[in-house]
């Protein structure tokens, strides 16, 4: 079978790592690098790749089958939309967009253009997360009930060297909490109300730097996320999950929690906790381990995109589905910057409408 050409536009940290799995990956190849910077230069010629500064330059000369789109949130759509004019599947990194009206216009775009979007909610391809997906489903906890997330970790001061991490729009609710939120989503359901509240009182910058919000899903689970880049702490995902180790240090420590009327289940450790015979809090509960496959995240997730460029499957994260993720998120910092509790079935401005992938 033909190796399928893929392309990565923005050749930073993320594209990097892309590049990296699709020189392991023996059903594509990299077929060119799109980035401005000098870095990218000396990169391209590493891997043995053409390299253009801009991605119009990419689309009029180069013949390939599939793009991945690694560029500042903002041109996320107009560089995705330019590729899905020419028919050209596209994985693009989350969140789709900086906002829902563009958000909108890219998943209707994809789905009249009927060209696939894929955007990089990387977790759902990580095998802890496929594993508790499975155990839900099938009941072992019986209905979920609540759900606990802590996303806590400190960001060194070199990382607010670049400006627009210290302006609004830049901070740890849409870098950090879209993907507990979208986690949320995907394994206990729709989120129905918002409440949070965020505060930037220790180090002071526009943005905030801690958050904390319920969420009530359509399911009838609670969901809590704390949220914080200032605290020394290891419990969060990039920490606790191992998906990256050259770039964070490993510490297994669990870091979700959800609670259901037969059992309870933690992540990134896939421990499963339950009664054996009468249930109550009286009653010894015990904890075993289910069984999960091996596997690298990002490669599970180029693979997954191999077949989606194919056409053998569709978006596990469609642009539709990344654009209710997204409208959920700037829920939440509408809901703490107001103190309102927001009705996602109500609110015209939250409701992520348009056509699925």
């Amino acid at each position: 079978m033909r190796q399928i050409n893929v392309a990565v536009v923005g050749a930073g940290v993320i594209g990097k790592r892309h590049i990296r799995e699709i020189a392991n990956n023996d059903q594509c190849r990299l077929a060119a690098i799109v980035d401005p910077s000098p870095e990218a230069a000396a990169h391209a010629a590493s891997q043995g790749v053409p390299l253009h500064r801009d991605y119009r330059e990419l689309l009029e000369e180069d013949r390939i089958d599939a793009v991945i789109v690694c560029t500042p949130n903002g041109t996320h759509v107009e560089v995705g939309t330019a590729c899905i004019s020419r028919s050209i599947p596209v994985l693009v990194e989350k969140p789709i967009a900086d906002d829902l009206a563009s958000a909108r216009a890219f998943a209707d775009a994809s789905r009249v253009a009927r060209v696939p979007v894929l955007v990089g909610h990387h977790r759902r391809h990580n095998p802890a997360v496929r594993a508790a997906k499975k155990a839900i489903v099938e009941g072992c906890i019986g209905d979920v009930v609540a759900a606990n997330v802590m996303c806590l970790a400190y960001k060194p001061e070199a990382y607010f060297a670049v400006p627009w991490r210290r302006r609004a729009g830049g901070g740890p609710i849409l870098i950090n909490m879209i993907h507990e939120i979208d986690l949320i989503r995907h394994l206990c359901g729709e989120v129905v109300t918002v409440q949070a509240a965020s505060t930037n009182r220790t180090r002071g910058y526009e943005v905030e730097d801690s958050a904390a919000c319920t969420l009530e899903l359509e399911s009838g689970t609670v969901a809590n996320i704390s949220l914080s880049d200032t605290a020394a702490s290891p419990w969060n995902w990039d920490t606790a999950a191992g998906e990256d180790r050259q770039l964070f240090d490993y510490r297994p420590v669990p870091t979700h929690f959800f609670a259901g009327t037969d059992g309870a289940l933690s992540l990134p450790d896939c421990a499963l906790w339950s009664y054996v015979g009468e249930k109550g809090r009286d009653r010894p509960i015990h904890e075993q381990r289910i069984s999960m496959e091996e596997g690298n995240v990002y490669a599970n997730q180029l693979r997954h995109f191999v077949d989606v460029v194919r056409g053998t499957a569709e978006p596990l994260t469609s642009a539709q589905d990344a654009t209710q993720t997204l409208a959920v998120t700037l829920a939440v910092m509408e809901a703490a910057q107001t103190g309102r509790k927001i009705d996602l079935r109500t609110d015209a401005r939250f409701k992520a409408v348009g056509g699925a992938t």
